[in-house]
């Protein structure tokens, strides 16, 4: 394999990539990225066996062809250190890769190309397509509500759900959940359910620049999305979501509406103070106000108080204030919506001009 790139038509594809070669493998080929080199392009595949990432770069030209896996990060640090603007050239032989820009000559170990895994075309059972932006604000809206490493596997991942005229993700880690829905044409077939896991999301996430399409594929084990020159294959979550509908009160008897900015500033003040364990305040809804109130082991206390329009049952709720802000931060709208029902039961907080997001926060005791 003989070719040579510009740095930057090297260094881009090497950054799309890199998030999932990890420094600590169980299989020395993974910290490597594969490189193949044909037909005037350079794809360069990185992988960690859950998410593969594939990134394609014009070459200037390609006088040999050929593939071969070269150390990731060291690839990436190099074609970092270099001036901008360089010429690169890459040389396999034998079985070192020899890399050369003006003065600098660097000459990197390799594992052969048949050790490194890759993945083969996935079954289809459904394609779609959907702009960045829109994708972007599906991810953003709920992936902060992903459980981390819980036993229950399906609530570390994301669930994807097709089927008439409406994208859905919802996000659930038991205590907290955030559901958003994206209007589309409609989708031929029975409503379809995938469980994408949280790496795969964040890689996802990361690749979207706002412009341009995303080209979805579904298939029983993968999910599959191109977003221009980089390509994202990532396993599914084996296993069955909770019915999400469940979890959502079907009934909010009393609505409090409020400044956004308001109630969060007062959640961030009465936090301050806040058990760092468990991390609850309550909240006295009274008359047109809400107190906030917070305390900890050491005897210390927080209080503070938001006018708010409301005209419902007087109660007393505790929360985790990190999932109530996390939910706050999820709105865009300058005042926010919150559905109650009873001091035992979840609460809806979601902005009043979109129908589209919501997010569910179980009540805890204190």
């Amino acid at each position: 394999m003989k070719l040579s790139a510009s740095r930057e038509s090297l260094l881009k594809p090497l950054q799309a990539v890199i998030g999932v070669v990890e420094r600590r493998q169980t299989m020395p080929v993974l910290a490597n990225v594969l490189l193949v080199a044909k037909d005037g392009n350079l794809a360069i595949t990185a992988t960690d066996l859950e998410v593969e990432l594939v990134a394609n770069s014009a070459s200037d030209s390609v006088e040999a062809p050929g593939e071969i896996t070269v150390p990731g990060r060291k690839l990436l640090d190099i074609c970092r250190a270099l001036p901008e603007g360089a010429a690169v050239s890459i040389a396999l032989k034998g079985d070192r890769v020899t890399i050369q820009s003006g003065h600098s000559k660097f000459v990197l170990a390799t594992l052969p190309a048949a050790e490194f895994p890759v993945v083969d075309d996935i079954d289809v059972d459904r394609e779609l397509t959907i702009s960045q932006a829109d994708l972007g604000k599906l991810l953003e809206k709920t992936h902060f509500s992903m459980a981390q490493q819980d036993v229950r596997y399906y609530l570390n991942g994301l669930l994807l759900e097709t089927g008439g005229k409406q994208l859905r993700a919802v996000a659930t880690d038991g205590h907290r959940l955030a559901l958003c829905d994206i209007d589309m044409e409609a989708l031929d077939g029975a409503k379809t359910q995938v469980i994408v896991p949280r790496k795969g999301v964040l890689e996802l996430q990361r690749l979207l620049d706002g412009d341009g399409e995303v080209h979805i594929t579904l298939g029983a084990n993968h999910i599959r999305a191109v977003v221009g020159d980089i390509r994202l294959t990532s396993k599914l979550i084996d296993g069955r979501f909770p019915d999400y509908d469940r979890v959502i009160p079907a009934t909010k008897s009393n609505v409090v509406s409020a400044s956004r900015d308001a109630l969060r500033q007062a959640l961030q003040r009465a936090a301050i103070l806040s058990n760092e364990k468990y991390r609850g305040v309550r909240l006295e809804f009274k008359g047109k106000k809400i107190r906030v109130l917070a305390n900890n082991p050491d005897h210390e206390e927080a209080e503070d108080e938001v006018e708010v329009v409301y005209a419902g049952d007087e109660m007393e709720i505790g929360f985790n204030v990190n999932y109530l802000l996390d939910a706050l931060a999820a709105v865009d709208d300058d005042n926010v919506e919150v559905g109650l029902v009873d001091p035992s039961s979840s609460c809806v907080v979601r902005a009043p001009s979109d129908k589209n997001c919501l997010y569910v926060v179980m009540p805890m005791r204190l």
